[in-house]
């Protein structure tokens, strides 16, 4: 199947772990890949060669999400390369963990500007496009965090909480002309990050989750694909859990 011919995303934060995953995802399904990378620019020449080698056409962009200006000078750059704009998928994100009584006042606004205000950032300037095609599929990357909370992750989890309020006033804003704004909710998602902890620790939260396994890039890839893609066609506003029934 070619579930995204014809059909070009941006896609942030894309050099590992699940943004990666939904890159490589949506090149497989035919879609033209244009995505971001802060500073790893190694990973991110070899992942360009890797979708370009799909057949479709794919490029990496050094861009900072969280700035106004940088987001509105990529989508400006993506739509003289590739023309359009179909999908934006908002992967973008870090963490600063602590307990409030510890986290500082810096800590607390770069989570908020790099995993929400990026989200605000790119939306804004694809609107213009997708206003004026008739047709879009945004995508924003929350947490299970964000619909629970977690401690020791106040800011973090009130970012991916922001997400979803964003997500759902766009769903409003933008469902008249057609364009779709739903959010992607990832619960325990195994990735390089995951394997430098303990694997004691690691095990406990699988039996926690009545799957019983942490979810891989590829699970969160297939959601972000059925949402981008036609087959969600009347889905919008919506949260989706990928989580292994963990807030179950």
């Amino acid at each position: 199947m070619n579930l995204l011919q014809g059909k070009t995303a941006i896609i942030t934060g894309a050099t590992r772990g699940i943004g990666k995953g939904i890159a490589q995802a949506f090149a497989q399904q035919g879609a033209n890949v244009a995505f971001t990378y802060s500073s790893s620019v190694e990973a991110a020449t070899e992942l360009e060669k890797e979708l370009n080698a799909l057949g479709i056409k794919a490029q990496a962009y050094q861009s900072n999400a969280a700035s106004f200006d940088e987001a509105h000078e990529l989508v400006k750059s993506v739509l003289e390369t590739f023309g359009t704009i179909d999908i934006l998928v908002n992967n973008a994100g870090i963490t600063k963990d602590n307990l409030l009584m510890r986290m500082g006042e810096n800590d607390f606004d770069t989570v908020i500007e790099v995993n929400l205000k990026s989200v605000f950032n790119m939306t804004k300037a694809v609107q213009k496009t997708m206003l004026k095609q008739r047709k879009g599929s945004i995508i924003n990357m929350s947490s299970v965090v964000g619909v629970k909370g977690n401690a020791g992750q106040a800011n973090y989890a009130a970012s991916k909480a922001g997400i979803i309020g964003f997500t759902k006033s766009m769903a409003l804003e933008l469902g008249s002309r057609n364009i779709r704004s739903n959010v992607v909710a990832p619960g325990f998602i195994e990735t390089e990050m995951t394997e430098k902890l303990d694997e004691k620790v690691v095990d406990e939260w699988r039996k926690a989750i009545p799957l019983k396994r942490g979810g891989s890039t590829e699970d969160i890839a297939n959601a972000c694909l059925f949402l981008a893609s036609d087959l969600s066609g009347y889905i919008t506003g919506q949260v989706l859990q990928v989580d292994g029934g963990m807030l179950t």
